[in-house]
């Protein structure tokens, strides 16, 4: 049940919404979407479903091509993060809808709804309609009706972005479990970095309709192939600073110097862009190695156990995650700190040239 894009586009009008893209998704296989709103995650999928056209390429399944054929004709579920249910019908029926068109048994039916019911956590809520539930109960209903439909090829388009926080992690750690047991190939767009690296499997991130990098999530997130992908896979986006390497040293903009072999001892002299997490900055100095900055605090933010800080450092626009509520006041200079092991270097191409030697041990 392998799914391949060949040199896959689409364009409406004068607008490239995906540009040629190459992709082979294996059964049995997670795979993740992840980019940005408008990155063209729900594009791909729809040309996946046959829901539209490409402009150019083809799609295999299977090895057979389907571009041309009609979506109800191909084994495919599909999730939105807008739950789509029939109003007029039972939680019962519509969860039990597709397998009475694709013309099962009574018994058989039953059983399946009653299974994913109990699942979703839906099972006391069978008699009711969709509008008397509460919009995560909705969502689960479509999940459900996806599950047992046995597609071969599932798309889930943010479908946990209007759940509640705990059904959220429920489910984050059971759809991957349910939907792999049946050997379909799942497809799961999401904006959060964070939800990727949960999910697991494969992920390709996307950026104005480009597929910058598919691979293992975990590689994709270690060793990120561009500035593009790094920012992509980092919320808030990866920081960034221009760095020049000269023989044994890196020369930082503020005329400090760290010795080559704590970031990247290997690459020739030249300059490079400089990359870090915001969660590697630091607002304490940790070891005698650590680099300092000296940046101006414009917001910040308290989520409660973490709180983000906005700096402006010479014009760069940064962000820091830190540990723990702070006291900090906007518009003061707040000295940052950042270990040389968390520095990831790009070339001027923006091409990935050494990944952060603490991503490597990983």
């Amino acid at each position: 049940m392998t799914l391949t894009l060949e040199n896959v586009s689409k364009l409406v009008g004068a607008e490239t919404h995906i540009h040629p893209t190459d992709l082979t998704l294996e059964p049995g296989t997670m795979n993740v979407l992840l980019g940005p709103t408008l990155s063209g995650k729900t594009s791909l999928m729809r040309l996946m479903a046959g829901l539209d056209q490409p402009t150019t390429g083809r799609i295999l399944w299977q090895g057979d091509d389907v571009t041309g054929t009609r979506v109800q004709d191909r084994k495919v579920a599909m999730v939105y993060q807008q739950f789509i249910n029939y109003p007029s019908m039972t939680v019962y029926d519509n969860i039990a809808s597709p397998m009475r068109l694709l013309g099962l048994q009574g018994d058989e039916i039953d059983r399946r709804v009653r299974e994913a019911a109990d699942l979703m956590q839906l099972s006391p809520m069978l008699d009711r309609k969709p509008l008397e539930l509460s919009g995560g109960q909705q969502q689960r209903c479509a999940l459900a009706r996806a599950l047992v439909k046995n597609a071969g090829l599932v798309l889930l388009d943010e479908p946990l972005a209007n759940l509640d926080y705990k059904l959220r992690e429920e489910l984050r750690a059971e759809i991957p479990r349910i939907f792999e047991e049946s050997g379909a190939i799942f497809v799961y767009a999401t904006t959060e970095p964070e939800e990727a690296l949960l999910l697991g499997g494969q992920c390709a991130t996307l950026w104005q309709g480009r597929v910058t990098q598919f691979g293992p999530t975990p590689t994709v997130y270690r060793r990120p192939a561009d500035v593009t992908t790094a920012r992509v896979f980092s919320d808030p986006p990866m920081n960034f600073l221009r760095v020049e390497k000269r023989g044994g040293s890196f020369a930082f903009p503020d005329g400090q110097s760290v010795p080559a072999d704590r970031i990247a001892g290997e690459v020739p002299d030249g300059v490079y862009t400089a990359g870090f997490r915001p969660n590697h900055l630091e607002i304490e100095a940790f070891h005698d190695m650590t680099m300092s900055f000296e940046t101006t605090l414009s917001v910040t933010e308290i989520t409660g156990s973490e709180t983000f800080v906005h700096l402006d450092h010479h014009g760069e626009r940064w962000v820091g995650l830190i540990h723990g509520v702070r006291a900090l006041t906007p518009g003061d200079t707040l000295t940052v700190h950042l270990d040389p092991t968390h520095v990831y270097l790009f070339d001027e191409t923006g091409a990935l040239a050494q990944a952060a030697p603490y991503a490597e041990a990983a």
